[in-house]
């Protein structure tokens, strides 16, 4: 089956894209992630065959010597990448985020002459590094505050100085910690009356003085993304290292929701690998398993039908909301694109539910993809700056209110 169901509507472009994520997922990343999950390890080599396959430059424009992908072109190549790999997917998109905040995403913000001038310059460094290098960039966010959830400038500042800012703070769950060459960070200007308007959005260098990765990495899923804590302490950096002029990230943010639910194509890739296992599974297509079929069995038979009912209607979300995406999307696109996340995320631990209750006893052991499957599906509702709960709460207020609007005080 089709990550986007019916390929025919795809370009030449998205065909061949995804078709490349197919064929090293499934040679190459499917066989490594039980083992990353294991060990809670970086999977290194899948960025190496991403490396090899040119796909760290999917969204890099043409221009610039990237692949030139558009935001629906790419979050269909990350479904596919997460059918295989979880883990990989999830990194994944915090390595293209990056390319896409500065890339066509920048290139529809309202920017000064000047500024306009000095992006284009600082951006040719970042993607000279990522399609001639090779490098790995980042995007941590997390701070265990409310900036992550769009409430309140970062914690994590950067102070003006000579040619460049010094930046200091911690983020938490920081994806791609001790693997990314740059942490694409996200602070706040250092200036008195700062808000979230002084946003900033820095590539810091892994190697630079005053970076260090701690913590340790045990969690329920998503092992393989090793998200420790980085920590910034006085880290010096130049002002090449823009990934956006100052202040333009808040305006980026408010203006293209549609980014803050690139981890659900992680998901809905999740979820087609719950269900591609379940009818293998019944079908007795499963390498290395007796040749014992299941799916004569009416309740397997109804159950199946069930996840395809949830599968197809979650699709359906997905590839709605990636054509959707835009600058400036009116309220119902806006809402639109709340529900598809919310419905993403949670459906994706719901077809894995369904998958380890049709498949049974043999669905917990770890030499099966299932057990895997459901816990690192179980992570997405929880993961900001949308979680579940987040969405349903912008989802039920814009229902009801139009911009401006408020109550009166009940006395």
């Amino acid at each position: 089956m089709h990550i986007a169901g019916n390929a025919q509507q795809l370009t030449p472009q998205q065909r061949e894209l995804i078709a490349l994520a197919a064929r090293l997922g499934g040679e190459k990343f499917a066989p490594r992630a039980a083992m990353h999950d294991r060990e809670a390890s970086f999977p290194f080599e899948n960025y190496e065959d991403l490396r090899q396959a040119g796909l760290l430059g999917i969204c890099v424009p043409q221009c610039h010597g990237g692949l030139g992908a558009d935001f629906a072109t790419y979050v269909m190549v990350a479904a596919e990448i997460g059918r295989h790999c979880g883990a990989t997917a999830l990194t994944y998109n915090m390595h293209v985020s990056s390319t896409m905040w500065a890339g066509f995403i920048a290139d529809a913000l309202d920017m000064s002459p000047g500024q306009r001038a000095d992006h284009e310059h600082n951006r040719a460094i970042h993607y000279e590094r990522i399609v001639h290098h090779g490098k790995v960039y980042s995007q941590p966010f997390s701070e265990g505050g409310a900036a992550a959830a769009g409430k309140a400038p970062w914690g994590t500042l950067a102070r003006p100085v000579d040619g460049g800012y010094e930046v200091s703070g911690k983020k938490i769950f920081a994806s791609l910690a001790g693997a990314a060459d740059y942490y694409g960070v996200l602070c706040t200007l250092d200036k008195p009356g700062a808000t979230q308007c002084d946003s900033l959005y820095l590539a810091v260098p892994a190697d630079a003085p005053g970076v260090q990765v701690v913590g340790d990495w045990d969690p329920l899923g998503m092992r393989g993304t090793v998200s420790r804590t980085l920590l910034l302490d006085s880290v010096l950096v130049p002002h090449t290292a823009r990934l956006m002029p100052e202040g333009l990230y808040f305006q980026a943010a408010a203006r293209f929701p549609h980014m803050f639910a690139t981890l659900s194509p992680t998901y809905m890739g999740i979820a087609q690998a719950a269900y591609d296992f379940t009818v293998a599974y019944l079908r007795a297509e499963v390498p290395g398993m007796p040749p014992v079929k299941r799916r004569m069995y009416p309740t397997k038979q109804v159950a199946v039908a069930e996840m395809r009912v949830k599968l197809e209607q979650t699709r359906a979300l997905f590839l709605h909301n990636a054509r959707d995406a835009a600058v400036d999307p009116d309220k119902d696109t806006r809402m639109r694109l709340y529900a598809a996340h919310y419905t993403i995320m949670e459906n994706a631990n719901d077809i894995a539910r369904l998958a380890i209750r049709t498949c049974g006893g043999q669905s917990m052991l770890k030499s099966l993809p299932l057990e895997r499957l459901y816990r690192d599906s179980r992570c997405g509702s929880l993961m900001l700056p949308w979680t579940a709960e987040l969405c349903i709460d912008r989802l039920g207020r814009e229902c009801l209110y139009e911009a401006g609007e408020r109550d009166e005080a009940i006395e």
